[in-house]
């Protein structure tokens, strides 16, 4: 059974579900929420940054690791009014003053046993006598049957209690939303924003019956890899078993041309034609510096992160030597400025820019190129 809703991505889906916390929480809607998506897609990272923004506990429930009865609790007998009553389970939200984010993941893979339990959650926000605080903000998650996850076709009495999203991978999106901000390393954004056919190949994996397949979770665990990995033997042997033997060969090219090309704490450091120097001379490597200098700039760094910006866009005229004519300069710094501009609003150090001689001239040339 197919999910008939327009696909959206990690991002819009973000925006979607911090838009429902607000009207639940603002007594405007109560509604359970379900998103569907590949494995590694990016889904429980979606749900973690959802808690962080709105300082939400967060209860992460993993329905194959549980029973019904783990859900309802312990039955206790009370002899003074002679009846069973039940002890609710330290797993669901308790407390009505502070905000709660019940995810249950793997929905779709749950065993049709649990379903008739987790109905009630959904719906009546409630597991037998115990109810729910109304600030709680229910989201389930689950994959599909085609994905070549294990999953169970979702019922029309479990789908009619939920407002679905169905995510897709979007690269742009991903390095915007998700990578930029978390700091993966360089050679990661730097080769997906030049292959963002591989960011997700879940897809081409599951028709040619292959294991391993891009996606943007292994792309995290690339880039913790490219950070802890000293050896570049057994460097390699990671990358091949988290991306595949085909995509981790390519990959691996650009890292070591990366590697040997960029150098973005040494251009923050030094000035002029030390700096010129420096430059690397392809599009990956520039890429990657891009990246890089938007990591590495804090308050102290941000003028000197400016200028090695603005200076990609003048390579072709400061260095004729080098082959900068045949790349897009222009939309490279473009791209770049706008993520170091986000970063610097987000912090407040958008001082820097407004005192930087490099970033008028920028702005100036740019105002001659659409006069």
């Amino acid at each position: 059974m197919s999910v008939n809703t327009t696909p959206i991505s990690a991002g819009t889906a973000l925006a979607t579900l911090r838009a429902g916390f607000a009207a639940q929480q603002a007594g405007q809607m109560t509604a359970s929420w379900m998103l569907h998506g590949r494995p590694g897609i990016g889904k429980t990272e979606i749900i973690a940054q959802l808690a962080a923004e709105t300082g939400s506990r967060l209860f992460d429930l993993r329905l194959t690791t549980i029973e019904p009865q783990d859900l309802r609790g312990l039955p206790f007998y009370d002899h003074a009014e002679k009846r069973t009553v039940w002890y609710p389970p330290e797993d669901l939200p308790s407390d009505p003053d502070a905000p709660a984010i019940l995810f249950l993941d793997e929905l779709t893979a749950a065993a049709p046993t649990l379903q008739p339990t987790v109905y009630g959650l959904l719906q009546e926000r409630r597991v037998g006598q115990h109810g729910l605080p109304a600030s709680t903000f229910i989201v389930a998650a689950g994959n599909m049957v085609e994905d070549g996850a294990v999953a169970y076709e979702m019922g029309t009495a479990l789908s009619d209690r939920l407002i679905h999203l169905s995510l897709r991978a979007e690269a742009g999106d991903w390095l915007a939303s998700y990578a930029v901000p978390q700091g993966l390393h360089p050679a990661v954004t730097a080769f997906i924003r030049t292959r963002p056919d591989l960011l997700d190949t879940t897809e081409e994996a599951v028709r040619r019956g292959q294991m391993i397949a891009c996606t943007p979770r292994a792309w995290a665990r690339v880039s913790a890899i490219l950070y802890a990995a000293n050896d570049k033997s057994l460097r390699d042997v990671l990358l091949a078993g988290t991306l595949g033997d085909a995509a981790a060969a390519e990959f691996i090219l650009i890292v070591d041309e990366i590697a040997a090309t960029v150098s973005a704490q040494a251009m923050l450091e030094v000035r002029g034609a030390e700096r010129l120097a420096l430059y690397p001379t392809s599009l990956h490597g520039l890429t990657a510096l891009v990246y890089a200098v938007v990591t590495l700039a804090d308050k102290v760094t941000l003028p000197a992160a400016i200028e090695v910006m603005a200076g990609i866009g003048t390579l072709a005229r400061d260095r004729p030597d080098a082959a900068y004519t045949r790349l897009p300069l222009g939309e490279l710094v473009t791209y770049g400025f706008e993520l170091l501009i986000e970063k610097a609003l987000a912090q407040g150090w958008q001082e820097a820019f407004r005192g930087s001689a490099a970033y008028g001239e920028y702005l100036e040339a740019r105002a001659a190129e659409s006069a």
